[in-house]
């Protein structure tokens, strides 16, 4: 296949929806000679922060010598952003290659995998072809049955845990913070950012019967400045500064400082020129974080807010609370299957108390909004984030997933 048949047939997938457990990833791996036994591993999960504490490992493994490879999702352009090595995109043909690798081994396959599966096994057999040095590799749902658990890290990292996906991961907050602390491994040690107490005892309990110690992180970062904005993010350096520790890496503390200090890192609180901001953040915790990283940066000024979020969010509780920051909102829909459509938000912002609510094509509502008094906050989805970076780049649209 070629790269556009490729990623075509990979899409496709997309209609197998999500499926949780390891063993179809087991068998991927073993179809592509078990790279992920020659790798070693950064391992995140949790509910906000994944990604941004991703991007500083990456950034400070780098800026100190050491070949990266960085695993995230979803993407906010392209499907390649997800699999890096020093930075640079997985190249069009090595997607496909790895691609029509796998769909050979599969086409025989009773139970087909899926697209998240097939991302996972293409990451570990680039970056075991480009011999990086180390993995930053991110759940993308939950953690004791995502598909990034079929390895075996050097260090499991635990962001920020919230209500998240309850139709796959529970009920409770315990419940989710049981399946997140599934990354957990017998003697691999666990760094973890301050959890509220129910989810501190979960992943306690997880550490202690795994045999391993549990570091929860008891301050911010406070040695130098960040290049991402809010409080929330001096947590996630101090994780990641943390995590690194933890496995013994050896960093320059200057040259450290100096990486994170300019790293970026699109759609978290992402300031376009100085009136206009794009924030992914899509559920309450994340929200309540832009809301004061807002009130830091902007103090008393209220946004023009433009909104969009996916069915399985709390669009409610996240209107409620961008409600602090902004009296206007223009309500907008998403590229995505799995969008809401605008015009069923519109209840819902009216309740919220928003004194001016409309609906449009988000090309419209940026536009106007952009001409308006007013700074212009971007939120409710990072796909939605995705959507108005391509259009203010000039770019086409971005491809759509699901997963």
């Amino acid at each position: 296949m070629n790269y556009r048949d490729a990623l075509a047939w990979l899409y496709r997938t997309q209609t197998f929806g999500i499926k949780p457990g390891l063993e179809s990833t087991h068998l991927l791996l073993a179809a592509l000679g078990q790279p992920q036994q020659r790798l070693r591993f950064l391992h995140l999960a949790g509910t906000n922060g994944k990604g941004s504490t991703c991007a500083m490992l990456d950034t400070m493994l780098r800026a100190n010598g050491i070949r990266c490879g960085l695993y995230t999702s979803p993407h906010l352009f392209e499907f390649r952003e997800r699999i890096r090595v020093d930075a640079i995109m997985i190249p069009e043909e090595a997607v496909a290659e790895g691609l029509t690798c796998l769909r050979e081994a599969v086409e025989s396959w009773d139970q087909p995998p899926t697209f998240f599966e097939l991302a996972t096994a293409l990451a570990a057999w680039w970056f075991d072809k480009e011999r990086v040095d180390l993995v930053v590799w991110e759940t993308g749902l939950g953690g004791r049955l995502d598909a990034t658990n079929a390895i075996s890290p050097l260090v499991s990292i635990i962001t920020p845990i919230d209500w998240d996906h309850q139709a796959w991961l529970g009920s409770t907050l315990a419940e989710i913070a049981a399946e997140k602390a599934g990354i957990i491994k017998p003697g691999v040690p666990v760094v973890s950012a301050p959890q509220v107490e129910e989810v501190r005892a979960v992943l306690w309990a997880h550490a202690t019967s795994a045999g391993t110690v549990i570091d929860f992180v008891e301050e911010p970062w406070n040695h130098g400045p960040l290049a991402l904005a809010g409080v929330h993010q001096r947590w996630n350096a101090s994780v990641a500064w943390a995590a690194l520790k933890a496995i013994g890496v050896e960093i320059a503390q200057p040259i450290t400082r100096a990486s994170l200090a300019t790293l970026s890192w699109p759609g978290r609180f992402q300031r376009l020129g100085r009136d206009l901001v794009v924030d992914g953040a899509h559920n309450p915790q994340a929200v309540q974080a832009l809301v004061d990283t807002w009130r830091e940066v902007f103090g008393d000024v209220k946004a023009h807010l433009i909104f969009g979020v996916l069915e399985d969010k709390e669009a409610e509780k996240l209107l409620r609370l961008l409600r602090i920051i902004a009296d206007e909102v223009w309500l907008v829909p998403l590229s995505s299957s799995r969008g809401v459509p605008a015009e069923e938000l519109l209840s819902l912002a009216g309740e919220s108390g928003f004194a001016s609510v409309r609906v449009g094509p988000m090309e419209k509502a940026l536009a106007e909004a952009r001409a308006g008094a007013f700074p212009v906050l971007v939120a409710g989805s990072l796909f939605l984030a995705g959507e108005v970076l391509a259009l203010l780049s000039g770019e086409s649209r971005p491809e759509v997933s699901s997963q």
